[in-house]
């Protein structure tokens, strides 16, 4: 092979060495060298916190009740509690509640102890069964009767009632995207404040709140004392579900 062959073949090479690196620059590298460059949290950034709200009427509540015995013989104390928690959940299902929203949040059997100062020591005296129910109840409407005919069964504690949503989600994202608007026209407005305007959003978080509601302490105090000719006047009122964002927006 002659100088002239090995020269041209040389350019050849070149050239196509050439080619593929321009290809792999224009096609990989740049790609790369912009995803890395995007992963950067931009240099000049606004960052707000704005609260949204709307407020709902409770469609869901939840009761709390308890039949609890004392007694010397523990096996006689179970077999008075199951009998009277037996009516009171055929009752509660009577009131068409579904058995899926009654559950058992408490069995539990406990000594009584007593202190003898001569001996030195505590006694075994008794001991206390308490059964513990919860109970969702969907139609609020119910509410009042569920709770009048609990203490004629056997109930005697009463944790109380409390009112909270079936979907919580659905009213978050009510507050949510009022809270989202808020913030925006926020940073907006502090953005033309300094003679900027708003790129994209760098980062996002929230806080969403959905209070329970439970009945003050006397209104509780009085439910325990009801009976199935007094009952208990019981009203959800309403609620004021919030949710806070906070946004960082880029500046350009």
């Amino acid at each position: 092979m002659n100088k002239d062959s090995v020269k041209i073949w040389f350019w050849v090479l070149f050239d196509v060495f050439i080619s593929v690196a321009i290809v792999n620059v224009v096609f990989f590298v740049m790609p790369a060298l912009a995803q890395w460059k995007d992963s950067f949290t931009p240099a000049r950034t606004i960052t707000v916190t704005a609260e949204g709200k709307t407020t709902a009427t409770p469609d869901l509540a939840e009761l709390s009740f308890s039949v609890v015995s004392q007694g010397k013989n523990p096996a006689d104390l179970d077999v008075s509690n199951n009998d009277k928690m037996d009516a009171v959940i055929a009752f509660v299902k009577g009131q068409g509640i579904a058995s899926s929203d009654i559950a058992t949040t408490a069995y539990d059997l406990s000594p009584n102890y007593q202190y003898d100062a001569n001996a030195n020591r505590n006694y075994v005296t008794g001991y206390t069964f308490t059964q513990t129910v919860s109970v969702k109840v969907r139609d609020l409407t119910k509410v009042a009767s569920i709770i009048g005919g609990l203490t004629p069964l056997g109930v005697n504690q009463i944790g109380g009632v409390n009112f909270t949503f079936a979907d919580q989600e659905k009213f978050l994202a009510v507050a949510r995207a009022d809270a989202i608007a808020k913030a925006e026209a926020k940073a907006v407005s502090m953005a033309a404040d300094v003679g900027v305007s708003l790129g994209a959003v760098v980062n996002v978080g929230e806080n969403g709140i959905v209070p329970i509601y439970q009945p003050r302490m006397e209104a509780a105090n009085t439910m325990m004392a009801v009976s199935s000719a007094a009952v208990p006047t019981i009203e959800p009122g309403t609620q004021d579900i919030t949710d806070t964002v906070t946004i960082t927006y880029a500046l350009k």
